[in-house]
């Protein structure tokens, strides 16, 4: 009995932080198109695929959070949450991170019509960016707001960017590097608010394990955004290539 008891006791507040921040195992950094991208191995045609496809992402965040936001009936939790909507969208004094995604492109060489007509979109990455939309306009807005911690390990993927891509692919223009150089504080901030919502809300074993699983899910939606952008762009096998006939 005391072991059942001490299996499904709740995790302290340092346990439970602790185990969210350990799925950073699963984050895209370590997905095999970013070794490849952080190594300087992909072609021109390669980054700018990524750029177009991410893009799609970028623009669902704000979309995303305005979902949560709509569900959240706490007026504390809603002013600090627009921020992140103001962060992506922009405002007076700040051009906004869509804008800054938007800068990057042309810095690779893709126009913004381009990025807008969403024409290089891969149905892997719409589906997996619109699974992450539904889920925040579906689900408890702190379940929602759980999913965005994936911000935790963000910063770290924003500053190699900023260290080494210059080196790497001098091509890029300098430009177009804004966008990480904002995030680097905009995700802390929010990774804390976000962080401080999950550890009120989630308070017995079974709810904190929903938490991790939660925040699987937002990973998973990130991985198989990659893994549709290396068939396309890495094996050379974008959908709807037949290689025999039926």
């Amino acid at each position: 009995m005391s072991e059942n008891v001490s299996e499904n006791r709740p995790w302290s507040r340092e346990e439970f932080e602790e185990k969210l921040r350990a799925k950073e195992e699963f984050y895209h950094m370590r997905h095999p198109l970013h070794v490849k991208m952080h190594s300087g191995e992909m072609s021109k045609e390669q980054v700018q695929g990524w750029v177009a496809n991410r893009f799609y992402y970028q623009t669902a965040i704000p979309v995303k959070d305005a979902a949560i936001m709509a569900n959240c009936p706490e007026r504390d939790v809603r002013k600090h949450w627009v921020q992140r909507i103001l962060d992506h969208d922009g405002y007076e004094g700040d051009v906004g991170g869509i804008e800054a995604w938007l800068q990057l492109g042309e810095s690779v060489g893709l126009t913004r019509e381009e990025l807008w007509s969403e024409e290089h979109v891969l149905p892997g990455v719409r589906f997996a960016v619109d699974a992450y939309i539904n889920f925040a306009r579906h689900r408890p807005w702190q379940e929602a707001a759980s999913s965005s911690l994936t911000e935790m390990f963000a910063p770290k993927i924003h500053k190699h960017r900023l260290d080494n891509w210059p080196t790497l692919y001098p091509w890029i223009d300098e430009k177009g590097y804004s966008y990480f150089r904002k995030r680097l504080t905009e995700a802390r901030r929010d990774v804390q608010h976000g962080l401080d919502i999950t550890l009120d809300y989630y308070k017995t074993r079974e709810e904190q394990e929903r938490a991790l699983d939660v925040l699987q899910f937002k990973l998973d939606v990130l991985w198989t955004m990659c893994d549709a952008m290396w068939m396309a762009y890495i094996e050379k096998r974008p959908p709807y290539t037949f290689e025999v006939e039926l």
